[in-house]
């Protein structure tokens, strides 16, 4: 009974998730000071607690960059911070309920900051910005928050959320009046942006490119508006000129790519991503709890990261030949014909298939012979795909009046490896 009261409770925080109300009164963890290691950090670069802070984010990577501005006046990277978790696809938020993680640039003013947190510390992004509301996009309340749970916001461990909490705190209470969150599908290079040159959201993304590469040159907070329903960027005719050289650069190197037989992509998520350093930990985690990490979200959907589709010049998904395993198991079986009588000489009868050695290895366990080694070896972090032979099936007795029917597969068992 205790269990399913527990799991009961685990489910409705699951729902509620990113809708962020004040469970935690009177708690003073937004009080925590900003750990000693961050600010030595600080003085390395020449950076104190009362400086303005910036904030960027990559769905694909699963990475949050905290970045102050220094005292000659321009932004430098403090410190990148895994995501424990975020939910939905690569692309825009568009309607409320729809699990995405916002891509745009936002602003966070203290208002936005909630000591109080369901989800220990939490600060609201703004969405619905105003190029969101010019599409007539809606929903709300996604935040970056503790617990490593999403429903459309970007889920930090505790630890985490408490130190950048604490160090935009120190900036507002310096004067800063509100810090920009810029929140992206992915970094914006040329890699990224040749394999998913073919993707639906390419034309926003490389208006988002825009931005980035203004706030790459220059490396203060980017002027933003909206017009015609795109974003629009302002930092002088110099900057421009700058930021127009180096699209040209990035496009040059994106054709090299794909002339190198780069292929388009589309990445297609479970629901969301968790950084590769929290997805072993993530796959272990026990039912819907983990000690360290708190109320996980949907473990089951990140234990192998996003499948990779292929696509085809015209961005369709390109139809790949089957793998053996599957050509196999697929394939009609084809009854014997009965022997016609003739006279011919040394006739001999149909053949029939040999039925393997018992000192063969059978088929299926070629395929999964190695299968623990998957979890055991130090290699850089991979996913593979094994597709589940059928049973042999035994000589029938009698031949069979009609063809069986095709064989069932079952679909693919993904399998993961990960070093943290």
């Amino acid at each position: 009974m205790l269990k399913r009261i527990a799991l009961a409770a685990s489910l409705a925080l699951a729902l509620a998730a990113c809708q962020d109300e004040n469970f935690a009164g009177g708690s003073t963890r937004h009080l925590s000071p900003i750990p000693p290691a961050t600010m030595a950090l600080m003085s390395t670069k020449g950076m104190s607690k009362n400086d303005p802070i910036l904030v960027r984010a990559y769905k694909k990577e699963s990475e949050l960059e905290v970045w102050k501005r220094g005292s000659n006046g321009k932004y430098a990277l403090l410190k990148t911070y895994p995501i424990c978790r975020w939910s939905g696809q690569l692309g825009p938020k568009t309607r409320e309920g729809d699990r995405q993680v916002p891509e745009g640039f936002y602003a966070v003013t203290p208002a936005q900051m909630n000591p109080n947190s369901a989800y220990y510390l939490s600060f609201d992004t703004g969405y619905p910005n105003a190029y969101d509301r010019s599409f007539g996009r809606n929903g709300g309340d996604i935040m970056v928050h503790g617990s490593c749970s999403s429903r459309g916001c970007f889920a930090m461990t505790d630890q985490n959320i408490a130190e950048i909490y604490a160090i935009a705190r120190e900036a507002f209470a310096s004067g800063q009046r509100a810090f920009q969150f810029q929140s992206y599908p992915f970094r914006m290079t040329p890699d990224n942006l040749a394999k998913h040159r073919l993707d639906t959201n390419i034309a926003f993304w490389k208006n988002l490119k825009e931005g980035s590469d203004t706030f790459d040159i220059t490396k203060e907070e980017v002027q933003v508006s909206v017009a015609n329903r795109r974003y629009q960027f302002y930092a002088g005719s110099e900057v421009a000129s700058a930021v127009a050289q180096k699209q040209r650069h990035d496009e040059q190197e994106v054709a090299e790519l794909v002339s190198k037989g780069v292929k388009p992509i589309k990445l297609v998520y479970h629901d969301g991503d968790t950084h590769e350093s929290f997805r072993t930990a993530l796959a272990n985690a026990s039912g819907v709890t983990d000690t360290k990490l708190g109320f996980v979200s949907r473990t089951e959907g990140i234990a192998s990261g996003p499948q990779q589709i292929a696509l085809d010049d015209s961005g369709r998904e390109k139809i790949e030949a089957p793998a053996p395993a599957l050509a196999f198991a697929s394939m009609k079986e084809v009854p014997a014909e009965t022997p016609k009588p003739k006279v011919v000489a040394a006739a001999q009868p149909a053949a029939s298939a040999p039925a393997p050695s018992s000192e063969e290895t059978p088929f299926y366990k070629k395929m999964f012979g190695n299968v623990a080694d998957l979890f055991s070896a130090p290699s850089q972090p991979a996913a593979e795909s094994v597709q589940a032979a059928p049973a042999a099936i035994a000589p029938a007795a009698r031949i069979p009046a009609k063809p069986q029917k095709r064989a069932d597969v079952e679909s693919g068992l993904k399998l993961a490896q990960v070093r943290n």
